[in-house]
């Protein structure tokens, strides 16, 4: 968790905020340190976690995550952390037989766009349970990366039904709320965006004001 990135967002764990989506894109850079920082981030918000994983491993997942101060194996072993390992996954798909549907059974189907087993994966995997007494904080769903879904062949509506599904699953079934606001300010100052140049540090990641980095000084 990047303390930085946190009060540019001005957010905190203690203060997460709940019925949120937020999506990460990239080009001709690399932004994978901000799923590492949001992991860890709602992990510490001690929230309950399902991460779908399509690019790297478990492994990798956890060293980064200790590095910021998390053990992903504890939280798996807990029960705050369900963690979908699909490089790993992928392969019991193809050589084992499988009783039940496989969260990744798409790979497998001639019709690519069947993403119902991924989704009933997430929807059983975010599901209220005991948590010896404590009640786990809000569900959060996280997926690196769904570009991932489109170059193994699944078409964009499939993939926007199933961001969808999982929204309402999140925002309806599990209590958080989905909230239509009138705008209350003028267009420009609604859609205003920040641009900042960034350097990523072995343990943290600092920010600069655009054309203010020493590097390009």
């Amino acid at each position: 968790m990047f303390t930085e990135l946190n009060n540019l967002l001005n957010t905190a764990p203690e203060k997460a905020e709940q019925g949120k989506l937020t999506l990460l894109c990239d080009a001709k850079t690399d932004g994978s340190f901000l799923v590492n920082h949001f992991l860890s981030f709602y992990l510490k918000a001690n929230c309950k976690v399902c991460f779908v994983a399509l690019i790297q491993s478990f492994s990798h997942y956890n060293i980064v995550g200790q590095k910021l101060g998390v053990s992903l194996t504890t939280a798996r072993e807990c029960g705050q952390l369900v963690f979908l390992e699909g490089l790993k996954s992928s392969v019991d798909v193809f050589f084992q037989a499988q009783e039940e549907p496989h969260p990744l059974q798409f790979l497998r189907e001639t019709n690519a766009g069947n993403l119902q087993p991924l989704y009933e994966f997430v929807r059983e995997a975010l599901k209220p349970v005991d948590n010896g007494g404590a009640a786990w904080r809000c569900p959060v769903l996280l997926v690196d990366d769904l570009s991932v879904l489109l170059s193994l062949g699944v078409g964009a509506v499939a993939v926007l039904d199933f961001i969808h599904y999982c929204r309402a699953t999140v925002c309806w079934e599990l209590k958080l709320r989905i909230l239509w606001r009138r705008p209350s300010q003028p267009t420009a100052q609604r859609d205003r965006s920040l641009t900042y140049q960034y350097k990523i540090q072995d343990k943290s990641v600092s920010f600069f004001a655009k054309g203010m980095s020493p590097a390009v000084l």
